[in-house]
């Protein structure tokens, strides 16, 4: 079967290594170097948080962009916590709201869970969809990370789980962006990268999972893939 997923099993020989998050979290770029930095004129970004956690988590990160001159939202669902009945319809009105209210598609950014999410909001409504970002997220199926025990406790009763079956492991029909790092704990790194297909790309970063949201090689590399002055570029790093 075409991408079908492997049997990639969760990193828990990294899991001790996710403690190094609060010292990335303490590295920030300097206000010069930003300035080289794409620009995002305009383009309206909305960010999803990963599994337990809220639009807190995800505020430096959009801090950063609102710097670099994109338009974000958080996705106004309170703590992560999966898919519950009535998300999914108000994530999409939501999408096509900013998506009149700025008259331009959307791009959703993702952390972990949130980057499943975002994939799947793309494949129901990809119109308004410009781009999807994925920051170390399952996109294998849950199946493949440190936290898929706890994931289905506390979903036992919400059905199908985003990214575990192999169709959905397949890339919406948008640009898709998966930003990950060889030494995520939490997420199997093989299985946060895009299947290969011609709208997907892969990015690989050092650094934690529990540190995507504010490592700053992440940041220049979602602005280098949304800006419109280089979208179409191959991307390098700093």
């Amino acid at each position: 079967m075409a991408n079908a997923v492997p049997h990639w099993r969760p990193p828990w020989l990294h899991l001790p290594r996710e403690s190094r998050a609060l010292l990335e979290w303490l590295r920030q770029p300097e206000v010069g170097e930003l300035s080289h930095w794409p620009n995002g004129q305009g383009m309206p970004v909305l960010v999803i948080p990963g599994f337990g956690q809220s639009a807190k988590s995800t505020a430096a990160l959009r801090r950063l962009l609102q710097t670099q001159g994109f338009v974000t939202s958080d996705w106004q669902q309170g703590r992560n916590m999966g898919l519950k009945p009535g998300m999914t319809g108000a994530l999409l009105a939501l999408i096509d709201e900013l998506h009149a209210r700025h008259q331009q598609p959307v791009a959703l950014v993702g952390w972990s869970l949130g980057g499943v999410i975002a994939r799947e909001l793309a494949r129901k409504q990809p119109e308004p969809v410009a781009h999807v970002i994925s920051l170390g997220s399952p996109l294998a199926g849950p199946q493949t990370t440190t936290l898929d025990t706890l994931f289905r406790a506390i979903n036992r009763k919400a059905g199908p789980r985003p990214g575990h079956d192999p169709v959905r492991y397949a890339p919406p029909p948008v640009p898709c962006t998966a930003i990950y790092t060889r030494s995520d704990g939490i997420v199997n790194w093989r299985a946060s990268r895009e299947p290969d297909a011609p709208n997907t790309e892969n990015i690989e970063v050092r650094g934690s999972h529990l540190g995507l949201g504010f490592n700053p090689d992440v940041w220049h590399a979602i602005c280098h893939r949304l800006s419109p002055a280089t979208r179409q570029m191959p991307y390098s790093k700093p």
